[in-house]
């Protein structure tokens, strides 16, 4: 997919949204491990983002949280 540029005219435009995209775990999970890993900046420029998510993958998630030992 090719970036899209966007001019910037200082003049008030409305916002429009930008289309959902669907990428498997597979895609994404080790950019996201290397982020953390690594305290990366933009990850956090999302970190109040909505993301939607298969119902088995949050009881997994939320199975994994609650068994993580504490430091």
């Amino acid at each position: 997919m090719r970036p899209r540029l966007r001019l910037f005219t200082g003049e008030d435009t409305a916002v429009c949204s930008e289309p959902n995209v669907t990428v498997r775990l597979s895609e994404i999970s080790q950019v996201l491990a290397d982020a953390v890993n690594w305290d990366r900046t933009w990850l956090s420029d999302f970190a109040d983002d909505e993301i939607q998510i298969s119902s088995d993958l949050y009881e997994i998630l939320s199975a994994c949280r609650h068994l993580r030992p504490s430091a």
